[in-house]
């Protein structure tokens, strides 16, 4: 966001008043903020589970002004593992990286192939989210796991690049990453003695109905 924020020219300490925005898209629905952070798979949802005042519908996509990171090239990579060198210089850590690892990657495929069981799953742990809800979040999240060409898991070096080159650019690190900043040996072999397709090339997303609340 701050790299978009710069990007577009605009200083965030005397543009614009940034806030600490809650994990629900109120402040934005209620007209207190003129913008927020959504991810597609979470807080997107979430404004278009609930009815436009002026229409007693749905708040539909077309009604919104989405800027796109991906689009205005300023797209970071999130949610990677991450161990310390020291950690990983111990054999047996080693090995427990990489059936974590693997162990994560069966779960992926397995959602991709029964959304609707780990639906299931999420309910019975969190139900603070309704069904209709979590099933958009299954979807769109296999949506940014799903085709995965080099097989799951295993990192672009492109998107590390923009991402280091963002996060220096914009001051949330000072100098470049060196060669050791990630490492692919582990994702690689977690891949090994894996049944099934770890490429999902053939996945299409499936159609969600959007309801409102998320039921």
């Amino acid at each position: 966001m701050l790299a978009t924020l710069a990007k577009a020219g605009l200083d965030k300490d005397k543009d614009l008043e940034l806030i600490q925005q809650p994990f629900d898209m109120n402040l934005l629905l209620e007209r207190q903020v003129d913008a927020a952070a959504a991810m597609t798979y979470n807080e997107l949802a979430q404004v278009l589970e609930v009815k436009n005042p002026a229409t007693g519908e749905l708040h539909q996509l077309d009604e919104l002004n989405v800027i796109d990171f991906n689009t205005e090239g300023t797209a970071m990579l999130q949610d990677g593992v991450f161990v310390t060198e020291e950690w990983l210089q111990d054999p047996q850590h080693q090995e427990l990286a990489t059936r974590f690892l693997r162990a994560s990657f069966k779960g992926w495929m397995f959602c991709r192939d029964n959304p609707d069981k780990c639906v299931d799953y999420v309910l019975e742990q969190g139900p603070a989210l309704p069904r209709g809800h979590q099933t958009w979040m299954m979807n769109e999240v296999n949506q940014l796991i799903w085709p995965s060409t080099a097989g799951i898991g295993q990192m672009d070096s492109a998107l590390f690049e923009q991402t280091a080159q963002i996060a220096q650019q914009f001051g949330v690190i000072k100098t470049p990453p060196t060669a050791g900043a990630y490492v692919t040996d582990y994702a690689k072999a977690a891949l090994t003695g894996i049944e099934g397709d770890i490429t999902g090339k053939d996945w299409k997303p499936a159609e969600i109905t959007i309801t409102e609340g998320g039921q």
